[in-house]
C-alpha cells in the first residue's frame, strides 16, 4: 500500500527529486548497513554491537520511511537491490573484525551523510523548496551527526590503523559514488 503523498510534493524541483532518491538510497542501504552488523555480531556474540547497530537501526528505518512520504515510488532508485547488498556487506565485513572496525565504518558513512544533508539544507536555503522538506533533512542530519559523534567517541581513544583507514576511504568513495547512481537511476 502506498502512503498518501505529503501536499508539498508539488512544490518538488526535479533537483529535489533526484536528491530524495539519493536520499531514499542512502536510507535503505543505512537500514541494511546495521542489519548486516547485527547478522556477524549476533554470531560472534557481541551483545555491545547488536546493541549498537539495533539503536541506529531503529532511527534509519524511521528516516526511510519518512523519506518515503516524500518521494513517489516511481521516482526512486531503480538500484535499491544493490543498495541493499552494498549496505549490508558495508556492516557485516567491519563486524567480521569487531567493534573498532564497525564504528570506524560508522563515523566514515556519517561523515559523509553529514556533509551531502548540508549540501541540500544549502541549496534549498539558497533556491527555496518545501519548508517541511528543509525540516526533514535537518532533522535527519542531526540524528546522523549523532551517530557520527557516538561512533567517534567509542573508537577515540584507539585511532584505527593503516588497513582500517583506508577501509573507511574506500566506503566515503563508494558512499559518493553511490550518490552520484542513485541521482541518475
Amino acid at each position: 500500500m502506498e502512503l498518501a503523498l505529503n501536499p508539498a510534493q508539488a512544490e518538488l524541483t526535479p533537483h529535489l527529486i533526484r536528491e530524495l532518491r539519493s536520499d531514499h538510497a542512502g536510507e535503505t542501504g543505512a537500514v541494511y548497513i546495521y542489519q548486516g552488523i547485527i547478522t556477524i555480531a549476533q554470531i560472534y556474540r557481541n551483545q555491545e554491537l547488536v546493541t549498537f547497530a539495533k539503536h541506529h537501526l531503529k532511527t534509519e528505518e524511521e528516516h526511510l520511511q519518512l523519506v518515503e512520504e516524500w518521494l513517489e515510488s516511481s521516482n526512486r532508485s531503480r538500484l535499491l537491490g544493490p543498495w541493499r547488498m552494498a549496505g549490508w556487506l558495508t556492516g557485516a565485513i567491519p563486524a567480521l573484525f569487531g567493534s573498532k572496525s564497525v564504528y570506524a565504518t560508522i563515523a566514515a558513512v556519517e561523515t559523509f551523510v553529514d556533509r551531502h544533508y548540508q549540501e541540500q539544507i544549502d541549496h534549498m536555503q539558497s533556491v527555496g523548496g518545501p519548508k517541511e522538506l528543509l525540516s526533514l533533512l535537518q532533522r535527519c542530519q542531526a540524528d546522523e551527526q549523532h551517530h557520527r559523534d557516538e561512533a567517534k567517541d567509542l573508537i577515540q581513544s584507539n585511532p584505527p590503523g593503516l588497513v582500517l583507514a583506508a577501509w573507511c576511504m574506500v566506503v566515503g568513495i563508494g558512499s559518493k559514488l553511490a550518490v552520484s547512481l542513485a541521482r541518475r537511476i
